[in-house]
């Protein structure tokens, strides 16, 4: 529980919540995949839309957010990370170095940085953002939205998620 509200905990805690929860949201739909006897590749190649991104990679999009987020409000150059994911084991391991890139974080240098500016390249454009803007107005929505439809995209074919699955089976 966050006793108080800094820069730093109002993105690291949160952060690697998220990347729980949409762990949490792969293994029951991995799970449940196991269960109906489904090659696990159905749900990995799922989309709720033809012009939309499939399971995978809205988790690829996650992750990248994620630990895109944690370097630039630490005023650090991102890693990149392939992208080549293609089983619910290799996507836990994105997941897993998307943490690690979370948990590099100092809470020192995060707080420092909360109205330091940076730019960034988003297609043909550069965006202006204050490292509270991009944590608030850029990644949590952007985020929540590739976790709700990673969600979406398993409700769809049949896994068994209820709202507390979305928060990682737990609230607190």
């Amino acid at each position: 529980m966050i006793q108080n509200y800094s820069m730093h905990n109002a993105s690291v805690p949160v952060l690697l919540r998220l990347l729980d929860n949409l762990e949490h949201i792969l293994k029951t739909g991995e799970a449940n995949a196991k269960e109906r006897d489904i090659d696990p590749a159905i749900f990995l190649n799922a989309r709720l839309a033809p012009d939309m991104a499939t399971l995978t990679k809205q988790v690829q999009f996650t992750a990248s957010l994620i630990k895109n987020c944690a370097h630039r409000i630490s005023g650090t150059e991102p890693p990149v990370f392939e992208e080549t994911e293609q089983t619910f084991g290799e996507l836990y391991a994105t997941i897993e170095r998307a943490r690690g890139e979370v948990r590099k974080c100092s809470e020192e240098n995060v707080n420092s940085r909360e109205n330091s500016t940076f730019s960034v390249k988003l297609g043909p454009m550069e965006r202006e953002f204050t490292s509270l803007s991009y944590l608030s107005g850029f990644t949590l929505p952007n985020v929540y939205f590739h976790i709700t439809t990673t969600y979406n995209i398993l409700r769809h074919n049949g896994v068994p998620l209820g709202k507390m699955d979305f928060f990682g089976g737990k609230m607190d």
